[in-house]
């Protein structure tokens, strides 16, 4: 049914919610003084609901005094938008961004190879000197992404996409969160459905499940989850690149995103997912952060919907590709493939139960993408190299802390940590450096050893 989008906070006084007539429900984001508790789905009447059905829906998500306020911070941030061709859909995403309580705020449009001057037009309407707009000639989410981790000045990196709209406080909980953990390397936060007026934008949130709930999450390879027994190979488990933020130095050591993966690359997806657990297996500290929330414009008819659906198909496809490439990866995750097998019947499932609009081909779609994801793998990874682009490898070191799950590596289970933000020293000699400041790639190997990401001066940036 026609579902109305919006929130609602406790700390305020609870009035009846009258909306447009044609919305049979509500979902709303609770929170309590800014601090998202939940969401809550009530039916509404010609629009209506009234305060004591408010009432009992928010009661059901706990007292109010449970939810401990997220820690803000005003250390500078810049984040970062890779975009191709969406003007307008970038001009909303500013509008957001520069809304933010954040007063050192920089924000960096990355144009990944456009068609012409609206994006640079779009940027410039904004008549803002805290954005910068920068032409990569390069296509793909993972160049523009690396493109800004290179041209940041900042240590916090905030990354989301242009089809979002982020939270005014979601910059400032970003600082917070990295200013109360030092140990943290990287975090990801919810990506709540900003609409959910069309049966297929309600079928997307249900099937790509991207809002990983409002609970507080670490996650390190010393401790695995509980909830995830095929960890550290977990897609989706720490969050998507739609809302993400790295300390840079960490991230630039790692060597960014591959940028054979991704949107406008033949993989389609998956980028994400590998720099998240290449972020583990160096030994690095993700979090996921509930304060940090935006809100994602998802596809509102079937065929983009189809679309998005089979590119995250080849997305995992690829993914698992590069794990199977990498010998330290291949033998742990084998040792997991029963429950990465429960764990692509549980997707299924989901898939299945989103409703109507949900493409009927859609276990085909994805059987054939994720058989269609290694070959684009191979194929990108090859094009990618000979361009001189950055393609990290999934292990850099040896890792005694991947082990089988449930088992304690040797010495204890801090054994064979590094400690955050350090790396081992490349087995290579220097890499050079292409002018978006992403190390070029080595010899084509299954193996693959680069160096890291130093922030450069690429020539002038427009500056809006």
């Amino acid at each position: 049914m026609p579902t109305w989008v919006g929130e609602l906070d406790r700390s305020a006084p609870l009035r009846e919610l009258q909306v447009d007539p044609a919305y049979r429900a509500a979902r709303l984001l609770v929170t309590v003084a800014g601090t998202p508790q939940g969401q809550i789905t009530v039916p509404l009447v010609d629009g209506h609901a009234a305060v004591d059905a408010l009432a009992a829906a928010i009661e059901s998500l706990g007292p109010a005094d449970a939810v401990a306020p997220a820690p803000v911070s005003h250390e500078p941030i810049t984040v970062v938008v890779p975009t191709r061709n969406r003007p307008e859909m970038v001009a909303r995403c500013l509008r957001a961004v520069l809304a933010s309580d954040h007063p050192a705020l920089t924000v960096v449009v990355v144009d990944n190879d456009p068609d012409d001057e609206r994006t640079a037009r779009a940027v410039a309407a904004t008549g803002s000197p805290r954005v910068r707009y920068v032409r990569e000639p390069r296509r793909g989410t993972s160049v523009g992404r690396n493109r800004g981790l290179a041209e940041a000045r900042t240590e916090y990196v905030a990354f989301t996409d242009d089809d979002t709209e982020v939270d005014p406080a979601w910059a400032s909980r970003i600082a917070g969160a990295f200013a109360a953990d030092p140990d943290l390397a990287c975090l990801s936060g919810p990506v709540l459905a900003a609409r959910l007026g069309s049966p297929e934008e309600r079928a997307a949130d249900v099937a790509l499940a991207w809002n990983k709930g409002f609970t507080p999450r670490r996650f390190t390879l010393a401790d695995p989850p509980a909830d995830s027994p095929i960890f550290p190979f977990s897609p989706g488990l720490f969050g998507i690149g739609a809302n993400m933020a790295v300390r840079a130095t960490p991230a630039r050591a790692a060597g960014g995103f591959d940028e054979a993966m991704g949107p406008g690359t033949p993989t389609k997806g998956g980028e994400d997912c590998e720099f998240l657990v290449r972020m583990i297996l160096a030994g690095h500290v993700l979090g996921y952060v509930p304060g940090a929330y935006l809100w994602h414009h998802h596809r509102p008819d079937q065929n983009a919907l189809r679309h998005q659906m089979e590119g995250y198909a080849i997305g995992l496809g690829s993914f698992l590709a590069k794990v199977a490439l990498s010998r330290q990866g291949r033998a742990a995750a084998v040792r997991r493939l029963p429950a990465a097998v429960a764990r692509l019947r549980h997707i299924a499932a989901r898939e299945a139960g989103a409703g109507d609009a949900v493409p009927d081909d859609a276990d085909q779609t994805r059987a054939r993408g994720l058989l269609t994801g290694p070959r684009a793998y191979l194929r990108s990874r090859r094009a990618v190299r000979r361009a001189g682009g950055s393609v990290p490898p999934l292990v850099r070191r040896a890792v005694s802390g991947l082990r089988p799950a449930g088992r304690t590596a040797p010495g204890g289970p801090t054994a064979g940590r590094t400690e955050p933000g350090r790396t081992e020293p490349s087995r290579t000699e220097p890499s050079r450096t292409e002018p978006s400041g992403v190390p070029a790639a080595p010899p084509e190997t299954d193996t693959e050893i680069t160096g890291p990401i130093p922030p450069v001066d690429s020539g002038p940036a427009v500056r809006a």
